[in-house]
């Protein structure tokens, strides 16, 4: 069965299409790569959607959707490339509070680094930054 894509899933393509616009190579739901492109990368997971409030006549319920991105950049100059990166998320972001008018606020939380050891290759700087999309919808299904 074909239809209307949800609110849920028509915030979270349009973020995912939002990071596209970004020189890191972005995906949504895969796996870490065994390569790590050099401009970056950024893996968009679908994450959890909460407990919505709920207002009555209409009925409504609003949501607080918690996505997360994985950021990670490879190399010597990780750092400066990790810090790059995330400002580039979070101007983009920034830009565009709605999504379009998909969303009524999104925004995103500090992300919190940390540095993994790849045997026989240069180290990672990786990081999960929770984007949370505030949206409404008539059904917490829908």
């Amino acid at each position: 069965m074909t239809g209307k894509p949800t609110p849920r899933e028509t915030a979270l393509a349009a973020l995912y299409i939002l990071l596209q616009t970004l020189p890191a190579t972005a995906l949504r739901g895969d796996v870490l790569p065994e390569r790590v492109p050099t401009t970056g990368l950024l893996i968009l997971r679908d994450g959890e959607p909460g407990e919505p409030e709920v207002t009555l006549s209409p009925l409504r319920y609003h949501f607080q959707h918690r996505a997360e991105i994985e950021a990670v950049v490879q190399g010597a100059d990780r750092d400066a490339a990790f810090d790059t990166l995330c400002a580039s998320i979070g101007a983009t972001i920034t830009a565009d509070r709605t999504l379009g008018g998909l969303c009524d606020w999104v925004e995103a939380e500090a992300p919190r680094p940390v540095d993994l050891a790849v045997e026989g290759a240069a180290a990672l700087k990786a990081a999960a930054i929770t984007v949370v999309l505030h949206y409404t919808t008539a059904d917490p299904l829908g």
